[in-house]
């Protein structure tokens, strides 16, 4: 049955990211309709998240965010689609960077780097800028239950040049890369909640006291890694821009859960500034602690 609904919809997925970009966005309005007024995909869960960390707002300002969410939320998914076809060049222009000689400078010290994203703006074409950072890139990702599928948002991520592995491979493949000296740069998206059997430390996220992730700190002091966060911008309708910051350049003189609550700020700021950029069909709160 995978394998039959994959045949099917790789055509269809093929011919949308082939589309001039004008018809594109049509498209994507006409997904965004039939997602956001028809079937109403978790508008009960975005609902709940903006009263939850934006009660400052009145019902009005919340219902105008919650409209340019959805319409941002189906633009980004099919720019994923996009980037099954898009020349590099016309990725070049939609993506751009302001700071990349930050990272840069680090892969010319010959120091391995973390770099630390949240679900913000466009990280799926964040993948795209890995050919200029000078490093090995690895990104470490959830893997998705159909196979097929899995198999091919796998391909659409490392097309330019960035490895995959899953979670669980996290570990390892640092201390291989540790004892071989290779110079990596590993990413990971590290502002939604963690597992139950994972969580180690909570903080005020957006207001509200929540489990966080730490993995990216803990591995960070493990294996000696500077972290780096990239923020991304979205200047207009299928163009963003990247700057990165620097938390930690030696993480292992911070205190313990310093660096995450110092990365998980700068992320809160992003998100009041444009609230609507952020992915918010996402359960973030639901561990929240009373």
């Amino acid at each position: 049955m995978q394998s039959l609904v994959y045949i099917l919809a790789y055509p269809l997925l093929w011919l949308i990211s082939i589309l001039p970009f004008r018809i594109f966005y049509w498209l994507s309005d006409f997904v965004h309709f039939i997602i956001y007024h028809i079937v109403g995909y978790r508008k009960k869960v975005v609902r709940e998240n903006l009263t939850m960390t934006l009660p400052h707002l009145n019902d009005a300002e919340r219902k105008e965010i919650e409209k340019k969410f959805y319409k941002h939320m189906c633009d980004m998914f099919l720019e994923t689609i996009k980037t099954m076809s898009i020349s590099p060049e016309e990725m070049e222009k939609r993506f751009q960077v302001t700071n990349i000689e930050l990272v840069q400078d680090y892969a010319k010290k010959g120091k391995s780097v973390i770099l630390v994203a949240s679900h913000y703006a466009s990280y799926e074409w964040l993948l795209t800028i890995n050919p200029k950072l000078g490093f090995q890139g690895i990104a470490i990702y959830k893997r998705i239950a159909n196979r097929y599928f899995d198999k091919l948002i796998r391909e659409i991520r490392s097309k330019y040049n960035t490895e995959l592995i899953e979670t669980r491979q996290a570990i390892p493949t640092m201390a291989q890369n540790q004892r071989q000296g290779k110079l990596s740069l590993y990413g990971l998206a590290s502002d939604q909640s963690p597992k139950l059997d994972r969580i180690f430390h909570s903080m005020k996220f957006m207001g509200i006291e929540v489990p966080v992730h730490t993995g990216a700190e803990m591995l960070a002091k493990k294996y000696d890694l500077s972290v780096i966060m990239v923020k991304v911008k979205k200047v207009k309708r299928g163009y963003y821009e990247a700057t990165f910051l620097t938390i930690a350049d030696n993480p292992n003189d911070f205190e313990n859960f310093e660096i995450t609550e110092k990365y998980l700020k700068e992320v809160e700021k992003q998100i009041y500034e444009c609230p609507e950029y952020y992915l918010w069909t996402h359960k973030r709160w639901k561990h929240k602690v009373e």
